[in-house]
């Protein structure tokens, strides 16, 4: 039986490297259309989460991951010489930016290589990471070849972004359409054959290329919308208008608009990274991504505006931002999951204690998290506890914080994300 009558009969054992946010939710879905799945993990502590059936990723319930596991379909290794007992491998690794913010290829090259030894004929590998258009052909497909198997006719190798927006409710790994794009056809076909089998549209395009390069649009465009709003946000406060109030308006027209809005800088682990790779590389064909690079500058510089802002309302109560109580609430980089990847109250943070403020902050899903090295404890939010703070400072706003009584106790409030909408209190300033 070929590879791809293994994948349309179930048969195939499938493989992920890597059981994080993308990994997890994809080895899950996998499982649920009857693949056995060996997800390999460099933490010790991970696989044997997974094992007990038990889920550290927010979008995977821990009862569907049992279920799976006590089925047998699911099981975690640290050991990656069982990569020989697959079919098909997806990789799913981190790729972030280096100091010089130039792309780190080391944990998708460290992957391909620790599964090298063990590929076999007739076996497909997939990368899931987000990375620079080249990267699938020109520093994986090396590596893999390295082990005596040739691409296209011994092994099959395509790219397929992820597409994972953590807490989405709507739309998930299952339902969020899969672009594949292989080294050569036969690459694609098997691809998608794979995919099919457990999302539920797959869209084929011509390259590996084509498909990474997907993925860097995709967040190119909400990098840069996003910078225009902050830029916009600058402008209409010196112009006494308020911006939100503005794109509330405009949202009201039915075509040629898609709102966007401002706030204290990117956060996750795509939007602020990816159109780096972008520039990065347009460089090696003597262009510069002029507009994307200013958009990067415009969203970096906004941690150090809600500085100014928040010194600036301190000013007006008479009060210097040095040792004042500064209770910021919710340090996630999006409303509502634990994920603090590139959040921007990390660099609120670390500014804070530069200006010697005095911080704390409360967040319900994130228990602990560190400003510059130092480890630092969500306080609980009590009338108490935001009264005693000089200034709260909203940068991420979770749905289950309690506006109305933060409004009510608070001496001065900075609202980075318009989370106290429709509440009227001179103490509340807008970003």
């Amino acid at each position: 039986m070929g590879l791809r009558e293994r994948f349309e009969s179930g048969e195939a054992v499938l493989g992920v490297v890597g059981l994080g946010y993308v990994g997890l939710p994809l080895a899950v879905e996998m499982a649920k259309a009857g693949h056995h799945v060996v997800g390999f993990e460099v933490s010790a502590e991970k696989a044997e989460l997974v094992n007990a059936g038990t889920s550290y990723i927010p979008d995977v319930p821990t009862d569907e991951l049992a279920e799976l596991v006590r089925a047998g379909l699911i099981e975690a290794t640290t050991d990656l010489s069982r990569a020989g007992e697959t079919d098909a491998i997806a990789i799913c690794v981190p790729t972030p930016l280096n100091e010089m913010k130039e792309p780190d290829t080391s944990y998708m090259e460290t992957a391909a290589r620790s599964v090298t030894p063990y590929l076999h004929a007739d076996m497909l590998i997939t990368l899931e990471s987000t990375t620079y258009p080249g990267t699938t052909e020109e520093v994986i497909r090396p590596i893999l070849e390295a082990g005596g198997l040739k691409v296209g006719t011994d092994l099959y190798l395509a790219f397929s972004p992820e597409r994972v927006d953590p807490g989405n409710p709507v739309f998930q790994t299952r339902n969020t359409p899969k672009v594949v794009g292989g080294v050569t056809p036969a690459c694609t076909e098997h691809a998608v054959a794979m995919y099919e089998r457990y999302i539920d549209t797959v869209v084929p395009v011509s390259s590996t290329r084509v498909a990474e390069m997907t993925k860097l649009l995709e967040n190119t465009f909400r990098g840069v919308n996003i910078a225009l709003m902050n830029e916009l946000l600058m402008l209409c406060e010196r112009m006494g208008i308020s911006l939100w109030e503005v794109i509330e308006a405009a949202k009201t027209k039915p075509f040629g608009y898609m709102p966007f809005y401002p706030g204290p800088g990117l956060g996750g682990h795509c939007i602020p990274i990816d159109p780096f790779y972008l520039s990065w590389k347009a460089k090696q064909f003597d262009f510069r991504t002029e507009f994307i690079d200013l958009s990067g500058r415009i969203n970096e510089n906004m941690p150090y505006y809600v500085i100014d802002r928040l010194m600036d309302a301190l000013n007006e109560q008479r009060k210097p931002l040095a040792d004042s109580k500064v209770l910021i609430l919710g340090v996630a980089y999006k409303a509502d999951i634990d994920d603090m990847r590139e959040s921007p109250a990390i660099r609120v943070a670390e500014l804070l204690r530069d200006k010697q403020a005095d911080i704390s902050y409360h967040d319900p899903y994130v228990p602990s998290f560190s400003i510059s090295g130092k480890t630092v404890a969500s306080v609980d939010l009590t009338p108490e506890t935001v009264a005693a703070a000089d200034a709260v400072l909203i940068i991420t706003a979770h749905k289950s914080i309690d506006y109305a009584m933060v409004a009510k106790n608070a001496q001065l409030v900075l609202d980075t994300r318009n989370a106290m909408a429709g509440i009227n209190d001179p103490k509340v300033v807008l970003l």
